[in-house]
C-alpha cells in the first residue's frame, strides 16, 4: 500500500517539474500558430550570428525546432551560460529555450583567456611607452621645482617664527608639488580617475598610522606651539612638574634642562605643553624667605623692628619691593617670625643670599639678647610625685658673658650668583655645539 501512495506521488511530482524549469527565463507572448522549417532555419541564423559576434560562444551549437531552440556546448563562466536564455528570448518567433550548456573544464581553454589578456596588456604597455616618459618626466619636473623652491632659506625663515616652523612649510611645499606633479602625470595618461583611489587609500592609512601614533603626533602638535609661544628662553631657570633646571633647547621631540646638580632632564614637548611651568628668571627681582623663632617673652615689636632694620641694611636686598616682616604662628615652645626680603637674582645668589640673611638676622637677635629657645619637653614619671616632674629647658647664660657681636653687613660673604652664571656658561657651550636643532630664539616673541 506504501509503495502504491509513493508511486501516485512520483506520478504526480512528474509533469510539475519540466514546467518549472522552462517558465525560467523564457520568452513571453502570443505563440504563432503557423510553423515552417524556413523560421526554424532563420530563428537558428539569426542566433547563431549573434553569439558569433559574441566572446565566449564559440563552443556553443544552436538547433531550433517548432520554434524551441536548444543550446549545447560549454562556457568558461557560469554566468555566460545564464546570460543566453535572455539573449535568445529576445529574438522574434523563439518560443521556448532548452539551454543545455554548461561550464567548461578543459584547462587549456580556460586558460587561453588569462593568456590573452596578459597579452593585450603588455602590447598596451609597449604601445604606452612613450606617454608614461613623458608623464614622467612631467612628474619629475614638478616634482624638482618643489624641492628647489623649498630649498630657498630667505623665504621661509622670514615668514616662520622660527626654524622649526620655516622646516615645517618647507615639507609641505614639498608635499603638495609631489600631489600636483602626480596629478599631471595621471592626466597626461588619462588615468586622473585612479587619484582618487589612491588618494582614498592614503587617508585611510594616515588615519591608521594617526591612531597607532598618537602619542608622537601630539608631541610634534605641541613641539609646533611651544616654538611658537616660546614660554622660555634659553638660559632661564625653570620649574616643570617638579623637576628644576637651566633650559638648554628646545627640540622637536624634548625640552632639555640642565638641573643644578649638573644633569641633564629631557621632558617630552607633550608633558611641558601640558605642565604649569614657573620660570624664575622671567622677573630679575626675587624674594628669599625664611622662619626665627623667638621665646615668648619677647617683645614681638622690637623683635620685629629690629628684623626689618637688619635685613634692610644688606647690601644686596633691594629698596623696592620693600622689606616684610611678620607674626607668623604661635609653636608649642616658641612664636615663629617670617622674613622676606627681594634681590636681583641675575647679580645675587638666592641660596648665598639667604643664609647670609639668616646669619646676619641671628647676630642681631643674640647681641639684643632676644631668646630664640630650643623645643622644651617635660618628662613626668608615673611613681615619683608631681613635685619631682623634671623639664628641660635651655641653660642660661653664664653671668657676665658678653653678647655676640653684631655682624658688619659690609663684611658680607660673597653672595653674587658666580655658581648660576657658571651653569650659565655651560648651558651656552652645549648650545653652541647643536645650534641647528633648537628652536629657541632669544629676539623672539615671550608668552
Amino acid at each position: 500500500m506504501l509503495r502504491l501512495i509513493a508511486l501516485l506521488f512520483a506520478l504526480c511530482a512528474l509533469p510539475v517539474l519540466p514546467v518549472i524549469a522552462q517558465t525560467a527565463d523564457q520568452p513571453t507572448g502570443t505563440i504563432a500558430v503557423a510553423d515552417t522549417a524556413e523560421q526554424d532555419a532563420a530563428i537558428a541564423v539569426r542566433i547563431r550570428n549573434i553569439l558569433a559576434e559574441l566572446e565566449g560562444y564559440e563552443d556553443v551549437t544552436v538547433t531550433v525546432s517548432s520554434g524551441i531552440v536548444t543550446l549545447r556546448g560549454t562556457t568558461l563562466e557560469t554566468t555566460e551560460a545564464t546570460r543566453l536564455n535572455e539573449l535568445v528570448g529576445r529574438v522574434d518567433g523563439v518560443v521556448a529555450i532548452e539551454n543545455e550548456v554548461t561550464e567548461t573544464t578543459d584547462v587549456a581553454r580556460r586558460l587561453d583567456p588569462a593568456f590573452e589578456r596578459f597579452k593585450k596588456r603588455l602590447l598596451q604597455m609597449v604601445n604606452y611607452t612613450p606617454l608614461l616618459a613623458v608623464a614622467l618626466l612631467a612628474f619629475v619636473i614638478v616634482v624638482a621645482l618643489g624641492w628647489l623652491l623649498a630649498g630657498m632659506r630667505r623665504p621661509w625663515d622670514r615668514l616662520a617664527p622660527n626654524a622649526f616652523i620655516a622646516d615645517l612649510y618647507r615639507q609641505v611645499i614639498r608635499l603638495v608639488f609631489v600631489i600636483g606633479g602626480l596629478v599631471i602625470a595621471l592626466d597626461i595618461l588619462g588615468a586622473t580617475a585612479l587619484l582618487s583611489t589612491i588618494l582614498g587609500a592614503a587617508g585611510i592609512i594616515g588615519l591608521a598610522i594617526g591612531f597607532a601614533v598618537r602619542d608622537t603626533v601630539e608631541n610634534f602638535i605641541a613641539s609646533i606651539m611651544l616654538s611658537i609661544r616660546q614660554p622660555f628662553r634659553p638660559n632661564d631657570a625653570i620649574e616643570i612638574g617638579g623637576d628644576e633646571g637651566k633650559v638648554i633647547r628646545l627640540t622637536s621631540r624634548a625640552t632639555i634642562l640642565l638641573s643644578y646638580d649638573g644633569n641633564h632632564i629631557r621632558i617630552p614637548n607633550s608633558t611641558v605643553f601640558k605642565s604649569r611651568i614657573v620660570n624664575y628668571t622671567r622677573n630679575p627681582e626675587r624674594r628669599l624667605l625664611f622662619d626665627v623663632g623667638v621665646g615668648y617673652g619677647t617683645d614681638l615689636a622690637a623683635a620685629l623692628h629690629l628684623a626689618e632694620d637688619t635685613l634692610r641694611g644688606l647690601p644686596f636686598v633691594l629698596g623696592a619691593p620693600a622689606v616684610s616682616v611678620w607674626t607668623e604662628q604661635l609653636n608649642g615652645s616658641d612664636i615663629t617670625l617670617r622674613m622676606t626680603a627681594w634681590i636681583d637674582q641675575r647679580e645675587t645668589s638666592l641660596v648665598a643670599a639667604r643664609g647670609e640673611a639668616i646669619r646676619q638676622i641671628l647676630a642681631a637677635f643674640e647681641a639684643a639678647g632676644i631668646e630664640m629657645p630650643e623645643p622644651t619637653y617635660r618628662i613626668v614619671s608615673a611613681d615619683a610625685p608631681p613635685s619631682s616632674a623634671t623639664t628641660h629647658e635651655p641653660t642660661p647664660e653664664t653671668p657676665g658673658e658678653a653678647p655676640a657681636p653684631v655682624n658688619d653687613p659690609s663684611e658680607s660673604p660673597d653672595v653674587q650668583a658666580r655658581a648660576e652664571q657658571q651653569l650659565e656658561r655651560i648651558v651656552e657651550e652645549e648650545r653652541e655645539g647643536a645650534a641647528d636643532e633648537d628652536l629657541l630664539q632669544h629676539d623672539a616673541p615671550r608668552e
